[in-house]
């Protein structure tokens, strides 16, 4: 039987106010997400990954804003709602785990008086029910409750994104945000946490986007995968899918940056050059100018989506019109000369 869905993301835009003019940063993202689903979003940095996460969230703050589209959870579109409304939603229904715990949490408060403040905000409780839930959520992610009474200095890396992680998880919310926990981690503590995340979602049955900019983290924890580059999702599928025949030029060379354990030696090849200037994006195809397999409708044409099997992809190679495409490029060419 399939499972309900819980998120639906529309065309969403998010522009950012800048002296030189406006600059989005996140242009026409899908994005569904079913309940209990662990959603990866991949890309490099500037690519507009967390930004389209807090636009999700409702957490922007000028100079960003959203421009267009819908993001539905639950049937109500958070961009339309008042922050009142929003706030009845936020920590109850869905949670936001923050890049670097060390600056998300406060460092003049113990664990437990945030915790504390986080409940306060959002329900009423006796402060026997506080103290309560702050040891239960303190266990589920691994922590002696006798932590509550540290600050955060006093805990390492990763306990600190684990009392995050417990903190996000105090009203037991259906959907989990987290951008880029483990970018603090050594990669011992990184596996380690996100196995502590699988186990609580499927304890919880709490659905998940995390986003991160290692394509090897959600290789074998996601199931599904965005791929964004400069602002646009150029792939998305069943993450084996992706792993295994990438369709997009970008996401292979995001995987060919990535050494495997399997198979034989080869060498790491990387993607030349950087993500462009969003205030100036190339034209046709965005990942063009740096692309191996360019051709010569790329800088003329912009690919929508195309479906690939199980995935789709923002790439013209994959174009049904293909032909027609080459040729319109041509004939601009030959009017331009």
């Amino acid at each position: 039987m399939p499972s309900a869905r819980m998120l639906e993301v529309r065309d969403l835009r998010v522009e950012y106010a800048t002296p030189r003019g406006s600059v989005r940063a996140v242009d026409g993202v899908d994005l569904d997400v079913d309940e209990g689903e662990f959603v990866g979003v991949v890309g490099e940095s500037g690519c507009g990954k967390s930004t389209m996460l807090f636009a999700i969230a409702r957490l922007l703050s000028p100079p960003a804003g959203i421009t267009g589209g819908s993001v539905v959870f639950h049937g109500q579109n958070l961009v339309t709602m008042t922050e009142t409304e929003l706030n009845a939603l936020r920590w109850r229904e869905y949670s936001v785990v923050m890049q670097s715990a060390m600056n998300a949490l406060n460092p003049v408060l113990s664990i437990g008086t945030q915790f504390q403040d986080a409940i306060e905000a959002h329900a009423k409780y006796s402060a026997e029910k506080v103290r309560e839930r702050s040891v239960e959520v303190m266990k589920l992610v691994g922590i002696d409750p006798i932590h509550l009474r540290s600050y955060p200095h006093q805990l390492s890396g990763g306990m600190r994104q684990r009392a995050m992680i417990a903190m996000a998880l105090l009203f037991t919310p259906d959907l989990v945000i987290m951008d880029e926990p483990t970018s603090a981690l050594d990669v011992v503590a990184q596996r380690s946490l996100m196995v502590q995340i699988k186990e609580l979602q499927r304890q919880l049955g709490f659905a998940v986007i995390f986003v991160t900019h290692d394509m090897s983290l959600v290789s074998h924890f996601s199931d599904q995968l965005l791929v964004m580059y400069a602002g646009q999702v150029v792939e998305v599928g069943p993450t084996r899918t992706v792993f295994d025949s990438p369709a997009h030029p970008y996401s292979r060379g995001l995987l060919d940056a990535f050494p495997s354990i399997r198979g034989p030696r080869v060498p790491l090849t990387g993607i030349p050059g950087s993500p462009p200037d969003l205030a100036r994006p190339p034209t046709g195809c965005r990942f063009h100018p740096r692309c191996p397999v360019a051709e010569e409708e790329c800088p003329a044409n912009e690919p929508a989506l195309y479906q690939v099997g199980s995935v789709q992809a923002r790439c013209l190679l994959h174009a049904p019109d293909r032909a027609a495409l080459r040729a319109a490029a041509r004939a601009r060419e030959e009017v331009a000369s």
